[in-house]
């Protein structure tokens, strides 16, 4: 990774993109089309009510076109909009986008899906109607990888936590870059559960060295590991599209995991090391190039 004046002004951040921006940055130019577009005005009907100021697209931004001249939809999660949480509109805008693309596939259209996290999980205002919407993604991903490859990215720090790390790991392959966090449980549910002295969240290094993008690269969890720029990353997800559907989806893999867990004595304690050696993943096969 080179670090010249002249590399560092040639630096598309994809990171510093908005959810809509990002998705235009996926598609192929001239493609993008806006389903729900916040001019139609579809937002959460629980936010006003308790004095939360609305956004027009409930911060999802759900845009169909073409990757590689094939048809495609986008799925961006807003990470600037409440944290990236999701609630019923949103998450019923991501599903219903799911939907659509697996219904096309039945009818002979290959439309594949990329979704592009940025979450912290169920929004709280809204959580039951946002839990039951997040069960709907994690169903209609399920069905659409049946036909198509479902990719997954994570970018910014905001991560993909909760629920929604749930519907990463049903991807058929997930990228990140080493600003990316992946875990079911936020760093502060962990530290309120289990004590600062076992996990601060406040501790950054500490953080990422256990749910950073890198880590969860060499465990196996995510497929490839790339820098934060816009071209790499575009490149990225049109190669793993072009791979087609893998010979055993990760998620189908639980047994695997199950033994690797057991094999861990929980009286030692954890470190990014130990994970590594439980997992027992050699990077350099998983399905992208991984960046030092």
């Amino acid at each position: 990774m080179s670090n010249s004046p002249l590399s560092l002004t040639e630096h598309n951040s994809f990171v510093e993109l908005d959810a809509r921006a990002r998705v235009r940055a996926l598609l192929d130019a001239g493609t993008f089309r806006e389903l729900i577009d916040p001019f139609e005005r579809v937002t959460s009907p629980w936010l006003a009510r308790q004095g939360v100021v609305t956004q027009s697209d409930d911060g999802v931004v759900v845009g169909k076109g073409q990757i590689d001249g094939q048809p495609a939809v986008v799925l961006a999660i807003e990470g600037a909009f409440q944290g990236g949480s999701l609630g019923e509109v949103g998450g019923a805008k991501i599903a219903g986008a799911l939907e659509l693309a697996a219904a096309d596939n039945r009818k002979g259209v290959p439309t594949r899906a990329v979704i592009l996290f940025e979450t912290g999980g169920v929004r709280l205002q809204e959580a039951n109607l946002g839990l039951a919407a997040i069960a709907e993604i994690h169903s209609a991903i399920v069905d659409l990888r049946q036909y198509q490859p479902v990719i997954g990215v994570v970018a910014g720090s905001v991560g993909c936590f909760g629920g929604m790390s749930i519907a990463a790991g049903l991807c058929s392959y997930l990228v990140a870059t080493r600003e990316a966090r992946v875990g079911l449980n936020g760093p502060q549910v962990i530290e309120q559960e289990a004590g600062i002295a076992e996990y601060d969240s406040r501790d950054r290094p500490f953080i990422w060295s256990f749910t950073g993008g890198e880590q969860r690269f060499r465990t196996g969890l995510v497929d490839a590991y790339v820098q934060d720029d816009t071209t790499e990353i575009r490149n990225t997800v049109a190669g793993l599209l072009r791979r087609g559907r893998p010979e055993v989806e990760r998620s189908d893999q639980y047994g695997h995991y199950l033994e690797r867990l057991s094999s861990y004595d929980a009286r030692v304690q954890a470190t990014p090391d130990i994970v590594r050696q439980v997992y027992h993943v050699n990077h350099l096969n998983s399905a992208g190039a991984g960046h030092e």
